[in-house]
């Protein structure tokens, strides 16, 4: 429990963190520069959250440990990595310190309103289903900063304490990160109506495979990472082509099929609307589509940040549709 209620005032003597205690005189500035550090990432994003030079934030911390005995974040290249004691001690001060705010009308650092949620994930879906799902939250008050990439460096970031909440395209090994499936994504063949008429006849005699072959390739890399499986997964065959045109985000492969630069294999949800209207034909339908699972991977202690919560549960319950 929290001895005082004013700034300046101690910890009492049975806050325990890794088998030991803080001290009687621990003050309650540190702990919020702590608290500000564990839920921002790194020394310098606390900083202006608490109105206090880098150096000065540096210095309470290193006071903090002195005072603690322990070692509360290790020091990264970029920002900081809590140890599982700071998850402890997080898990003991945030609640009532964010009480303390709340009575003193204090809406900043310690409610974490103030401070941002660290999203990354797929270019293509943050911008087309993530970010539109969050937008009424955003006009709420939560602040977003959106990284794009691939998974597996994102989630080496995520590690490191530098995003709160990955979208992976895989489920990551091991047991430090928290993972909930969110959304399976589902594979469409597709070209413009032209391209589509003028393989129509091949098409119904010979099977896609055949009719796509002279029509150019449009792919996210050059190793055709969604058509081969594709192939493999729906055919039971090889892809042997070749890309016409590599990009490394598939909103550009959508307009350049829908352009009728050629064919390409899609994420469905990335060009449901090019198919309504017109803009995209399936070449191919088949009983069972190959299915990507995407998942949603937390940071260990990102909770200490409300918003985080809030976040994750609106991403959970909008991609039911999607």
């Amino acid at each position: 429990m929290l001895s005082g209620m004013e700034d300046g005032t101690h910890l009492g003597d049975d806050l325990v963190i890794g088998g030991g205690r803080t001290p009687p005189h621990a003050d309650l500035n540190l702990l919020r520069t702590f608290l500000a550090v564990y839920r921002s990432g790194s020394f310098t994003a606390a900083a202006p959250l608490l109105g206090l030079s880098q150096p000065t934030v540096t210095a309470q911390i290193r006071t903090l440990e002195q005072q603690t005995g322990r070692e509360l974040f290790t020091r990264l290249p970029r920002g900081v990595e809590p140890t599982h004691l700071a998850h402890d001690l997080a898990g003991q001060i945030a609640g009532p310190l964010d009480a303390l705010a709340s009575l003193g009308g204090r809406s900043t650092v310690l409610t974490g309103r103030a401070i941002p949620v660290h999203l990354a994930g797929p270019a293509e879906l943050l911008c087309a289903r993530a970010l539109p799902a969050l937008a009424s939250l955003v006009a709420e008050g939560l602040r977003l900063r959106i990284t794009m990439g691939l998974t597996d460096p994102l989630l080496d970031a995520l590690r490191a304490g530098h995003h709160d909440l990955v979208i992976a395209t895989r489920r990551p090994g091991g047991r430090a990160l928290t993972s909930l499936p969110l959304v399976d994504e589902d594979y469409v063949l597709v070209a413009s109506p032209g391209w589509a008429g003028r393989i129509g006849e091949r098409l119904a005699a010979d099977g896609p495979c055949a009719a796509v072959r002279d029509v150019p390739l449009i792919t996210y890399a050059e190793d055709l990472p969604i058509a081969r499986r594709y192939w493999r997964d729906v055919f039971g065959k090889r892809l042997t082509a070749q890309a016409a045109v590599t990009v490394p985000d598939l909103r550009g492969a959508v307009s350049a099929v829908v352009a009728g630069a050629g064919y390409s294999v899609l994420p469905r949800y990335l060009c449901q609307d090019e198919l309504t209207s017109g803009g995209l034909v399936l070449l191919h339908e088949p009983a069972e589509p190959p299915l990507n699972t995407l998942f949603l991977v937390q940071r260990p202690g990102a909770d200490a940040n409300p918003d985080v919560a809030r976040v994750r549960e609106r991403l959970q319950r909008a991609a039911r549709t999607w």
